[in-house]
């Protein structure tokens, strides 16, 4: 392995700079507030992901290649190691997958994007480190939520969704400088879990009440999973900072958890019709279970290969699921309301196998083996963790693009990488 070069072209705060123009594109891009107007919805096909917005793309490449100049210096070729190597074969299978998707361009610019972020948030943490690459994580957010709060008590229109909704449902709910209240809420119950660990590990006023800022916000934006999800997530994390310090506890809570969850899963095989006739209306769950009906008729018509990555959403009648469901309405959904579905119906059987591997299996072994030194900061990871999987229920979070609930989620796989390669140094 060759080593890396002894002159640095990159300053450290060049990289941090970077990383922070990373985290703004992401978190704030650069149409904030934008205008959800019901035609140019319909329209979709924006940035890496179809023709437009050029200064999107220059924006993503030009920071990726600062993060990457200044990992390259630090590591060499070593540089590979920093990214798990079954994350880069899914990579390399989102892209192959353009060889048979209906839009061949718009697998292959979606899959180019993912690749810039998974890199861009990997390189990043590694080089610049855990603990710097958090506060400034906790600082865009901390700013974020400022302006989502300011925006709503100054009545800019934008901030709340507006009359001319397609959803009547949630016309005045909160999305503050996002695009939509599901985005802003995922959003800000992350920021809540960051702020509410630097509560605790600094007792501070000032966390203390940007959590509270968090969770109110959080409500005004009516996101029901993330609501739901958070407290359970907090829940997790403050287990496994419990029960990790020492492995008998370890053991006991892991068994309670198994038996709880094989009572959960017999009730529920024992109540098998009701949720069957629930899951049959496609009115239930605003209206996720028409979706849901539609992606697993593709999925059983198409297993293994998929329909190519990114041709879920914003492809017009292009859609995977046009021919499944009556009507036009799914020319205009931005997602599956489901990753673990819309993994299946844009990558496969092949693809999905990847992705559990990836962000499931593995992230779950490091923490069942994780403990002991830097526990406060592993709970706040795994509360994350657990957030990511049952938000993937009725959301779609995994490998979209530059979605920030799946950035956050790249940063602490990332992170938990580093801790881990630390202790092994140690």
């Amino acid at each position: 392995m060759l080593a890396a070069p002894s002159r640095r072209l990159i300053a450290p705060w060049a990289t941090e700079a970077a990383f922070v123009g990373f985290l703004l594109l992401v978190f704030v891009s650069l149409q904030p507030f934008q205008a959800r107007d019901p035609a140019v919805l319909a329209l979709g096909e924006s940035g890496f992901s179809g023709a437009g917005d050029i200064w999107r793309q220059i924006c993503y490449l030009t920071v990726f290649a600062v993060i990457f100049i200044s990992a390259f210096e630090r590591r060499g070729f070593a540089i590979v190691e920093t990214v798990p190597a079954i994350l880069l074969v899914l990579l390399a299978w989102c892209a192959a997958s353009a060889a048979w998707a209906s839009e061949p361009g718009v697998a292959i610019r979606r899959a180019g994007l993912e690749v810039v972020i998974v890199l861009s948030a990997m390189l990043a943490v590694d080089t610049i480190g855990v603990g710097r690459s958090l506060r400034l994580l906790y600082w865009v957010l901390a700013g974020i939520l400022a302006v989502n709060w300011i925006s709503v008590a100054l009545g800019i229109p934008q901030a709340v969704h507006l009359s001319n909704e397609g959803d009547p449902s949630i016309i005045g709910d909160w999305r503050g400088l996002y695009f939509h209240k599901n985005i802003a809420g995922a959003v800000t119950a992350m920021s809540a879990m960051i702020f509410l660990h630097y509560a605790v590990e600094r007792k501070s006023w000032r966390d203390a009440g940007l959590f509270l800022a968090a969770v109110g916000f959080l409500i005004g934006t009516h996101s029901k999973s993330s609501m739901g999800f958070l407290p359970v997530a907090v829940l997790f994390g403050a287990v496994y900072r419990v029960a990790w310090r020492r492995g008998i506890d370890k053991v006991i809570v892991s068994v309670a958890l198994a038996l709880i969850a094989v009572l959960i899963a017999a009730a529920l095989i024992a109540d098998s019709t009701t949720i069957t006739q629930f899951l049959a209306d496609p009115s239930e769950l605003t209206g996720r279970t028409a979706i849901w009906q539609a992606e697993i008729a593709f999925i059983r018509d198409h297993p293994l290969f998929g329909s190519g990555f990114g041709t879920f959403a914003d492809t017009g009648n292009l859609s995977p699921l046009h021919n499944y469901v009556s009507g036009s309405w799914i020319e205009m959904e931005a997602h599956g309301h489901n990753a673990y579905l819309q993994l299946c119906v844009t990558t496969g059987l092949v693809g999905f196998a990847l992705a559990m591997i990836s962000f499931v299996f593995l992230p779950g072994l490091q923490f069942w083996r994780s403990g002991g030194e830097e526990l406060a900061l592993k709970s706040l990871f795994f509360a994350i963790f657990a957030f990511m999987l049952l938000h993937n229920i009725l959301e779609s979070d995994f490998l979209e693009g530059d979605g920030p609930a799946w950035v956050v989620f790249l940063l602490m796989l990332a992170m938990m990488r580093r801790l881990d390669a630390e202790e092994v140094d140690a």
